[in-house]
């Protein structure tokens, strides 16, 4: 479920303090192995990962770029200092890989639901932000549970975006079947499924980018309550060495 009414966040503000307000106000019961889902723009609101348009200077590559295709080339600069490799720069479209090593558009730099002449910075740790919550939710609730920090992505050869995972904690990422038996008794090698990245598109249902929700509490998994498995958004990575599309 969305928790509503939150209000809009500020760099300082206390999402664990801020979460347990909504969760009273939806009088939710917060149960062993439920996930909480933040996306990634209050995340990066309340660390202050917050950048002034006005005080961005554009390189010469992102002012031609950006005239090219209509850009504002300030967020272009953004996305290119942001950015340790650019995987792909076509038609409007900049595709980076950032230095947590999610590959994303526009190194996940973004203008949407901030104050005019502002735009949002990913977290610069978002695991590390997720462990905070996570602490920091199970010392008052006294339950295990999950946190996960999204994002929305794009999809190579599909269309539409959805909300995956950037940042783990309380839960395993990757649930992974290999070496296990299938219902014929062959043995699976390849199956291991990015759970963190359902749960993380499956909140987004009822958080969406419009609707003013950007904490989703997923029940009834009971995936994070494998605290002593303990996953991170960085296990949905996959190695340079095995990437066949580099």
């Amino acid at each position: 479920m969305g928790l509503t009414g939150v209000p809009e966040v500020k760099p300082g503000d206390d999402l664990v303090e801020l979460t347990l307000a909504a969760v009273e106000r939806a009088r939710l019961t917060v149960e062993r192995g439920d996930v909480f889902v933040y996306a990634q723009k209050i995340v990066s609101k309340a660390e202050g990962r917050l950048v002034r348009l006005d005080a961005v200077s554009p390189s010469g590559l992102a002012r031609e770029w950006g005239s090219a295709w209509k850009r504002e080339p300030r967020l272009v600069e953004l996305a290119l200092r942001e950015a340790t490799r650019i995987v792909r720069m076509d038609r409007g479209v900049l595709i980076a890989e950032t230095r947590h090593g999610l590959v994303c558009a526009n190194s996940g730099v973004d203008a949407s639901n901030v104050r005019a002449g502002e735009a949002a910075l990913l977290p610069v740790d978002p695991d590390a932000s997720a462990r905070l919550l996570c602490a920091a939710l199970r010392a008052v609730l006294h339950v295990p549970i999950g946190v996960i920090v999204s994002d929305t992505f794009g999809r190579p050869w599909r269309e539409g975006q959805t909300n995956v995972a950037i940042g783990v904690a309380g839960m395993r990422a990757i649930l992974d079947y290999r070496g296990r038996s299938d219902a014929e008794g062959r043995t699976l090698q390849s199956t291991a499924i990015a759970v963190a990245d359902e749960l993380a598109g499956a909140a987004e249902l009822v958080m969406g980018k419009a609707r003013g929700v950007p904490i989703a509490v997923v029940q009834g998994t009971g995936i994070g309550e494998a605290g002593l498995e303990d996953g991170s958004g960085r296990d949905l990575l996959r190695r340079p060495q095995e990437d066949l599309f580099r």
